[in-house]
C-alpha cells in the first residue's frame, strides 16, 4: 500500500513538473528554418540581421546557408524538384524566379500574408512575379543601378573631372591610360559581366527607354540600326580595358579597382560595400556613361536584383511566413542598406551611405530597364546567355556588331511570342 500511494506521488509530481518545466524546456524543441542564398559574401550581415528577428521570435532560429554564385541556381532548382531544399531561399529576378513558380515549388504571396507587400511599387514587384498567373513569389530585397565607378583620388591626383560627353569619357581613358593606372577594370571572362557593361553603356547609344519599350513590345526587332550602333560604340572602349582584358575574371576586376589599379569600372551598385570591405581607404565617385553630346545619355540602368520566397515544401510554413514578413519591414531594410551598402528595395529605406544616395539619385533622373534581365530572361535562350555569348564572340574581334544582334534576335524569336508574328 505504501509502494502503491510513493508511485501515484511520485507520478503526480512528475506531472506537475513536466507542466511547470515544459515551456522552458521547449527551448531546445525551436523551430529551425534554412535560409539560402548565393551571397557568401554577406554571411556576416545576414547573420546579425537573424539575430534580430530571433530576438523578437525566441520560439524559431534561422540557418542560413551560402552556396556559390554560379553554383546556387542549379543547387536550388536540383533541390526544390526532389521535394528538399531550404524553408526560405533567395531568389533571383524575372525569368530566375519564374520557372520555380511555375513548377509550383514556391509558396505565393499577396497583402493577406505579406502586408507589408502592399507599399511596394508595381514595377518592383515584377521582378518576383510569375507573368502566367500575375501571383507575386517573393519579397524584393534589392534595387541594383549601373553606371561608371571611380576613384576619387586618383582623379583629384590628376586634376580630372567627370565627364560630360561620349568623348570626354575616352579622352579621360587615354589620360589615365598615359598615366600609368588601367582606365576600366572591366574585363571579359565572365560573360555576365559583359552584360553589365552594356547595361552601363548601350541605353546611351540606343535611345533609352524609347528603344527599349519598342523592342520589348516587339514593334521593333535587335537588328534595329539604333542597337547595332550601341554594341559599335561598346567597343571603342577596349583600348582602356586590362591588358588581355578577355581572360579578366570578376574577382580580377573587383581586385585591380579596391586596390587601386583601375581608376573606373563600369558596374552595379552592389560594388560598394564590397570595394570598401577590400580597402576601408578607397574614396568612391560615380556618373552615368554620357552621351555623344552633353545632356544625351546619362541613363541608369535598373533592376530588382532579387527577392525573398517560401518553399512550397517547407514543413514550417507558418514559421516562415513569420521570417518573410520581417524581411519586408522597413526596419530590416534600412539595416540590409546600412549593413551591406547596397540599396534596399523597400519603401520608405533611405540609404545612409552617400555613394548609395547618388546612384539612386541619378536613376530617379533617368532611368532605363536593364535590358535582357527585365525583358528576356524568361526562357531559353535567355536574352541574357544570347547576348553574353555574342559579347564575347564581339569584343574577340570573332563577330562583327550585326552578327551580334542577328544572333540574338534569332535566339529569342524561338520562344518570345512578340517576334514571331
Amino acid at each position: 500500500m505504501r509502494v502503491s500511494r510513493l508511485l501515484v506521488a511520485c507520478l503526480v509530481c512528475t506531472a506537475f513538473l513536466a507542466v511547470v518545466i515544459g515551456p522552458a524546456a521547449g527551448a531546445a524543441g525551436k523551430t529551425e528554418l534554412t535560409f539560402w542564398s548565393w551571397r557568401t559574401e554577406d554571411i556576416d550581415a545576414y547573420g546579425k540581421f537573424i539575430k534580430v528577428f530571433e530576438a523578437k521570435n525566441p520560439d524559431i532560429t534561422v540557418k542560413f546557408i551560402a552556396y556559390k554564385n554560379t553554383e546556387y541556381n542549379t543547387i536550388l532548382a536540383t533541390a526544390l524538384q526532389g521535394g528538399t531544399g531550404p524553408d526560405i531561399a533567395q531568389l533571383r529576378s524575372y525569368g530566375g524566379m519564374e520557372a520555380l513558380a511555375a513548377a509550383g515549388y514556391l509558396v505565393p504571396l499577396d497583402t493577406t500574408t505579406v502586408p507589408g507587400l502592399a507599399k511596394f511599387p508595381k514595377d518592383l514587384l515584377k521582378g518576383a512575379t510569375n507573368r502566367h498567373d500575375g501571383k507575386v513569389y517573393g519579397v524584393p530585397f534589392a534595387i541594383q543601378t549601373i553606371q561608371v565607378l571611380y576613384n576619387k583620388a586618383i582623379f583629384d591626383k590628376l586634376g580630372l573631372k567627370e565627364p560630360a560627353t561620349w568623348d570626354e569619357f575616352l579622352k579621360l581613358g587615354a589620360t589615365l591610360k598615359e598615366k600609368g593606372y588601367i582606365p576600366l577594370a572591366n574585363g571579359g571572362k565572365d560573360g555576365w559581366t559583359l552584360e553589365t557593361l552594356f547595361g552601363g553603356v548601350a541605353p546611351n547609344f540606343y535611345g533609352g527607354n524609347d528603344f527599349a519599350n519598342d523592342v520589348i513590345a516587339g514593334k521593333t526587332t535587335f537588328n534595329d540600326p539604333r542597337f547595332i550602333h550601341a554594341l559599335k560604340k561598346m567597343l571603342e572602349l577596349r583600348p582602356y580595358m586590362p591588358p588581355s582584358f578577355m581572360g579578366v575574371g570578376y574577382t580580377d576586376m573587383q581586385m585591380m579597382f579596391a586596390q587601386e589599379m583601375a581608376a573606373m569600372m563600369i558596374a552595379g551598385s552592389y560594388e560598394v560595400g564590397t570595394f570598401e570591405r577590400l580597402n576601408p581607404n578607397i574614396k568612391i565617385g560615380v556618373f552615368p556613361v554620357p552621351g555623344e553630346k552633353a545632356g544625351d545619355g546619362g541613363y541608369v540602368a535598373v533592376y530588382v536584383d532579387g527577392s525573398y520566397g517560401i518553399n512550397a515544401a517547407s514543413k514550417h510554413r507558418e514559421q516562415a511566413l513569420r521570417f518573410i514578413n520581417f524581411l519586408a519591414t522597413v526596419e530590416y531594410g534600412q539595416m540590409f542598406a546600412d549593413e551591406l551598402s547596397q540599396p534596399s528595395a523597400v519603401p520608405g529605406v533611405k540609404p545612409n551611405h552617400p555613394v548609395l544616395a547618388e546612384m539612386l539619385s541619378l536613376a530617379e533622373k533617368k532611368s532605363t530597364p536593364h535590358l535582357m534581365l527585365v525583358g528576356f530572361r524568361f526562357e531559353q535562350p535567355s536574352g541574357s546567355t544570347l547576348l553574353q555569348t555574342n559579347l564575347q564572340g564581339m569584343f574577340s574581334d570573332k563577330l562583327t556588331a550585326e552578327q551580334v544582334a542577328a544572333e540574338i534576335q534569332s535566339g529569342l524569336a524561338k520562344w518570345y511570342k512578340p517576334f514571331q508574328k
